[in-house]
């Protein structure tokens, strides 16, 4: 399959959350997790997409290791979020909007790129971004 079609998933999944971010996580093309943010309904400023499904696939696996899989995200990860892929060993990051996209429609980031933090990192990770950009950026709308 194509990042598209998952990356559709994920825009599906943005749109039950607190702020319009979804990520799904897949192995060999199969989605294994998907979730959305939940900031406001946990009271919890880590519940970013990323790190939901990332804890809600770690809890299911009962195992930290996410080495294998690929997390697709409609917006790039924040440094938490790229660093959360780090610690769990993700192997692909691929996104659709870009932080400086992201800031371009009024969004509050933090200017540090994910591919910033990766190459700082101690993991080689593949990173894709702008998939369906335009579609992820019109949840902003």
């Amino acid at each position: 399959m194509q990042p598209e079609y998952f990356m559709r998933l994920a825009l599906e999944e943005a749109q039950k959350g607190d702020a319009p971010y979804g990520a799904v996580i897949v192995k060999n093309q199969e989605v294994v997790a998907v979730a959305h943010n939940t900031v406001n309904r946990d009271s919890d400023p880590s519940a970013h997409a990323e790190i939901n499904v990332i804890r809600s696939l770690t809890a299911k696996l009962k195992s930290p290791s996410l080495v294998g899989y690929t997390i697709y995200t409609t917006g790039e990860p924040c440094p938490m979020c790229a660093t959360a892929c780090v610690w769990a060993g993700i192997s692909e990051i691929v996104y659709g909007a870009s932080i400086q996209d992201l800031v371009s429609v009024n969004q509050s980031q933090i200017l540090i790129s994910c591919e910033e933090v990766i190459t700082q990192s101690f993991r080689n990770i593949k990173i894709t971004g702008g998939i369906l950009k335009h579609e992820c950026l019109a949840l902003f709308n």
